[in-house]
């Protein structure tokens, strides 16, 4: 019995953890938010912080883990995957911590197989391809996108593109990133009526 207590305090003190993590980077950016600021803020010393995770690089993957969780779980009004991405990405907009954590961490993971994030990212891209390319089937089949755009090239031009204007956007914030997200998807549906006339 004490044991499967001793076990649920663990794991509510990992997802305490994480939570506040995400807070913290969120509000004070990746690069300015050490193991410190977030033992301290969880009542823990750094080893014992440390103690939850393989490493510092796999709470930072963690953290990003939880980042999706929370936006998968958010009701987003859209009526196509074009439209969600672009409310995910005028969402980071108020996370900046979190886009550069997620920019940083992206280029080190597919740069280095090793790193603890490159599985992270390699599931999450395929994830994101296969349910945004499925949605595009959907909508051609609905004639609400032309038939002779491949879903999945669409999906990964909307992803390079979503990325590409968070890199920009951190250079320079004046730059709207959902819009350019928007203006793929609307170039894609435009085709439609244009076709069909």
């Amino acid at each position: 019995m004490t044991r499967r207590g001793s076990y649920a305090k663990g794991i509510a003190k990992r997802e305490e953890i994480l939570t506040v993590a995400l807070e913290l980077v969120a509000r004070q950016g990746f690069r300015r938010t050490s193991i410190k600021d977030i033992s301290d803020a969880v009542g823990l010393t750094q080893a014992g912080l440390l103690h939850y995770f393989d490493s510092k690089d796999d709470l930072w993957v963690e953290i990003l883990r939880r980042r999706d969780e929370i936006d998968n779980a958010a009701e987003w009004h859209a009526n196509d995957p074009g439209e969600l991405l672009s409310a995910i990405v005028r969402h980071n907009a108020e996370v900046p911590g979190l886009v550069q954590m997620f920019v940083n961490l992206s280029a080190a993971a597919a740069t280095d197989p090793e790193h603890p994030a490159h599985a992270y990212f390699r599931e999450r891209y395929a994830n994101s391809r296969r349910t945004m390319a499925a949605d595009f089937r959907a909508m051609q089949q609905d004639g609400r996108l032309r038939s002779d755009i491949d879903p999945e090239q669409l999906t990964s031009v909307l992803l390079a593109v979503s990325d590409g204007m968070q890199i920009q956007w951190l250079f320079d914030p004046s730059r709207d990133m959902a819009t350019h997200v928007e203006l793929v998807t609307r170039l894609a549906v435009a085709q439609v009526a244009a076709a069909t006339s």
